[in-house]
């Protein structure tokens, strides 16, 4: 087992943290009374609120780790993921949001079978469900990763520990606890990320300064066309931008409902056009920038050249940041880790009693029947999400990890949804074979990877 990093007054900030997030997450199960309340908070908040909790969940516990790793290992090239988002806003402003605003549908489930058939909208709810709830999955295993860098503590037991605490508040306070919680997690990952950047650069200047101190090939703002085979432009393009950023945006069941749950379609308009404009590129920034700085320690010496790219992050605000401050770095990755988890447990409720307990197990109940049953789902789904650490703790990187989730279960339903906004005459059999006809492509293409070679551009 590895020494603990920090002093035991990070520790102290650290759980502090975690009590206070708790807390004011529960502070708000006084204003849940219904189902709308407890899955779209009431339909009261402005275009400012939305836009910072939609970044607290954009920027994962799996942001911090694996953009700095990357970073470490590639350089600026690493920010190529959040750029990509740019040139979905349209598609999504004009096209998706105000379609599912005015819809006022509960879940992307229930637009699919309102835009399709009931067939096309069972399909959509398996396929989401396995989604989410492999996200949360993710998102507790990189947590793990990151205790375990700190203290040596086991990766599974760290991913437990986080699950409960944010469990409890979503549970009791549900999207109004998410969007709340998530304002105050949004200050605390961007501030530590910048932060920690910026103060990298001004230790770095005595030492020849950090431009100089990062290799050649660290500088691009892009990586090679096809190589090497875990980080290059096109495997960028189809995995992140397509796979990752379309499916976040447009099959994301969390993200969908800040933006439902906004008091006017100008207000969350406003929301995304600040979001992806400009706090996604902050958020670049601070996600990537631990990992820039941990190389060029690299290169000054003050860190070993061993170091692992998923340490980086951790091992360099260790050596840079006083006790308190180091404490407070690593508060904001837990708060990075908890704004998504939180949304992903919240939505996965939303489409299992929109989509399955309330039109085909019970459909007639009191709404309290539904919040209750909502919430038991908020507990179920943290627990499937602990069962698959295991199963992602067998890849060789978070990033890899990451990527092959996201790239095995995203793109048929990221198809069937753009399509079915921009193309008219696309049909509910069409929607249903892409769902279906989709996920057996995938699962071929693993078993059978010659089926790839076509658009492999020559990537091993």
């Amino acid at each position: 087992m590895q020494g603990i990093l920090g002093t035991p007054l990070d520790y102290v900030i650290i759980i502090a943290y975690f009590l206070f997030i708790t807390l004011f997450g529960t502070f708000f199960s006084r204003y849940i009374k219904t189902t709308k309340e407890f899955f779209l908070g009431g339909q009261r908040f402005p275009w400012w609120l939305i836009s910072f909790s939609c970044v607290a969940s954009l920027v994962g516990s799996y942001s911090f780790i694996k953009y700095s790793s990357v970073g470490y290992l590639y350089g600026f090239s690493s920010t190529m993921t959040y750029a990509n988002d740019i040139f979905l806003l349209p598609i999504f402003m004009f096209c998706w949001l105000p379609v599912v605003y005015f819809s006022r549908v509960l879940s992307i489930p229930e637009y699919l079978g309102r835009r399709f058939d009931p067939s096309t909208r069972v399909m959509g709810t398996i396929i989401l469900i396995i989604y989410l709830v492999g996200y949360v999955g993710i998102n507790l295993y990189t947590l793990g990763v990151a205790l375990h860098t700190l203290t040596g503590f086991p990766i599974f037991w760290g991913a437990v520990i986080v699950a409960v605490l944010a469990t409890i508040y979503v549970v009791a306070g549900g999207q109004t606890a998410v969007i709340w919680t998530d304002l105050v997690q949004a200050f605390f990952l961007l501030a530590a990320g910048i932060g920690l950047f910026v103060g990298g650069i001004l230790f770095l200047k005595p030492y020849g300064g950090f431009w100089h101190l990062l290799p050649d090939t660290h500088k691009y703002a892009l990586a090679y066309f096809n190589r090497p085979p875990d980080f290059n432009f096109v495997g960028i393009f189809w995995q992140d931008a397509i796979a990752n950023s379309f499916a976040f945006w447009l099959m994301n069941q969390g993200i969908m409902m800040r933006f439902m749950s906004a008091k006017s379609l100008h207000d969350a308009k406003r929301a995304a056009i600040f979001n992806i404009l400009v706090l996604i590129l902050v958020a670049s920034i601070a996600t990537s920038g631990g990992g820039w700085i941990a190389r060029a320690l690299v290169s000054a010496g003050f860190l070993p050249k061993t170091l692992a790219g998923r340490d980086a992050f951790v091992r360099a605000a260790h050596l840079l940041c006083r006790p308190g401050v180091f404490g407070f770095v690593l508060a904001a990755l837990t708060a990075a880790l908890m704004s998504t988890v939180d949304t992903l447990l919240n939505a996965v409720s939303a489409v299992f009693v929109n989509d399955i307990w309330r039109p085909l197990i019970v459909k007639k109940a009191p709404d309290r029947h539904y919040l209750k049953v909502g919430r038991i789902v908020c507990m179920v789904s943290a627990c499937l999400g602990i069962l698959l650490v295991p199963i992602y703790m067998k890849f060789k990187t978070i990033y890899a990890a990451h990527g092959a989730f996201t790239a095995t279960v995203t793109p048929p339903m990221v198809v069937a949804i753009v399509l079915g906004c921009i193309w008219k005459r696309y049909t509910p059999r069409a929607a249903f074979w892409t769902l279906l006809g989709g996920i057996i492509a995938v699962f071929l293409s693993i078993k059978y990877d010659i089926l790839l070679a076509p658009f492999s551009f020559g990537i091993p």
